[in-house]
C-alpha cells in the first residue's frame, strides 16, 4: 500500500510563533489518518497544508506524489475538504450549493446534477433536495458540506471536526459514510476532538501537542503502550493511599479528585487496596484513547 502523503520535517511559522515544528508522518492509500491534539496544537494547521490552503514555511510536503509547492492546483483537483465552519452559500438551494461548486473543477453541467443527485442519496438528503440551506438542521448542513468535499470524486478527503456538535444519529450515519468511502479506496484524513471517533474510525492517528507530533500509531497499540488494558478509578483517595499507590510501584495519575491506576488486571490491585483501605466508590474500565490523550497532552484546559 502506498502512501499518499508524506511529510518531512514540516515548519509552518505564523510571525514569531511556530504552529507546527518540524513534524514527519506518512499517510497510507485507503486508511483513516487522524491528527488529534489540544486547540492550538497545529493540527488544524497542518491540514491546511496539506491540501494547499496555507503555504510551508520550510520542509517537504508531497500529495499524491506532487510537491505541494510546485503542484497545488493539480493536489487541490484530486482533494475534497470538509471544513469545521459552515461556508455553504445560504442563498441557494441545497442542489444548488452542489452544483455551483462543481464548476470550480470545470465539471460539465449534466455531470455535475448527476453527481450531486448521487450525493444527496449517499447522505440521506435527497428529501431536501429544493430546500433553502438556512432551513436545514445543523446535522443536515454538515452532511451538505461532507457531500459537496465529494463532488470531484477525491481520491483524499480531509474532514476537519466532522461531527462536532452533532446527535447521536447524524454522528453514526457519518461514521457509516466514512467507512464506506475507505472501501471504496478513498484515503480520509480527520481532525476530532472526540476520542471515542477516533479510536472507531482511525487505522492510525499521531496526537500533536505544541507543535509537534507526540506520539503515532493505532488507537489499540497506543492504549496499550501507554495505559494498559484497564483503568481503576477511585475517587476522594486519601493521602496514605496515594503514598501506598506510589510505594507499590503502580502506573498512576493523580487528578483533583481521582486517583486513576492503569493495568492490564485492576481487579488483582483493587483486592490489595481493599485490605489496606476503606474505599467508598470504585470502578474498573476499560482504557481508552481518551485516557492517553489526557496523560499525554495534560488535564489543563486550552484556549
Amino acid at each position: 500500500m502506498g502512501d499518499v502523503v508524506v511529510a518531512e520535517k514540516l515548519v509552518k511559522n505564523y510571525d514569531e510563533f511556530r504552529a507546527v515544528d518540524s513534524i514527519g508522518f506518512s499517510i497510507h492509500q485507503g486508511e483513516c489518518f487522524g491528527f488529534l491534539g489540544p486547540n492550538g496544537a497545529g493540527k488544524s494547521t497542518t491540514m491546511r497544508m496539506i491540501h494547499c490552503a496555507s503555504p510551508l514555511t520550510s520542509g517537504r510536503l508531497t500529495v499524491l506524489d506532487m510537491d505541494v509547492q510546485v503542484d497545488p492546483r493539480r493536489i487541490k483537483a484530486l482533494i475534497g475538504v470538509a471544513p469545521q465552519e459552515n461556508n455553504l452559500d445560504p442563498d441557494f438551494s441545497v442542489i444548488k450549493n452542489l452544483t455551483s461548486y462543481a464548476r470550480y473543477f470545470n465539471m460539465e453541467k449534466a455531470l455535475a446534477l448527476k453527481r450531486s443527485e448521487e450525493l444527496l442519496k449517499f447522505m440521506q438528503l435527497t428529501e431536501k433536495r429544493d430546500e433553502m440551506v438556512e432551513s436545514l438542521s445543523g446535522g443536515m448542513k454538515r452532511r451538505l458540506i461532507i457531500a459537496r468535499a465529494l463532488i470531484n470524486e477525491p481520491r483524499i478527503l480531509i474532514l476537519d471536526e466532522p461531527t462536532t456538535g452533532l446527535d447521536p444519529q447524524a454522528r453514526h450515519l457519518i461514521w457509516e459514510r466514512i467507512r464506506e468511502l475507505k472501501r471504496k479506496g478513498v484515503t480520509v484524513i480527520l481532525t476530532t476532538h472526540y476520542m471515542d471517533e477516533a479510536e472507531k474510525l482511525c487505522d492510525r492517528l499521531v496526537i500533536m501537542d505544541k507543535g509537534k507530533i507526540v506520539v503515532e500509531g493505532t488507537p489499540r497499540k497506543l492504549i496499550e503502550e501507554r495505559i494498559g488494558a484497564e483503568v481503576l478509578e477511585i475517587d476522594e483517595p486519601s493521602p496514605e493511599m496515594e503514598v501506598f499507590v506510589q510505594a507499590k510501584g503502580w502506573d498512576f495519575e493523580r487528578t483533583a479528585d481521582r486517583l486513576l491506576i492503569y493495568s492490564r488486571c485492576c481487579e488483582d490491585l483493587l483486592g490489595e487496596l481493599r485490605t489496606k483501605f476503606q474505599l467508598e466508590s470504585v470502578i474498573i474500565r476499560r482504557a481508552s484513547l481518551e485516557d492517553v490523550f489526557l496523560r499525554l497532552t495534560g488535564r489543563r484546559l486550552v484556549e
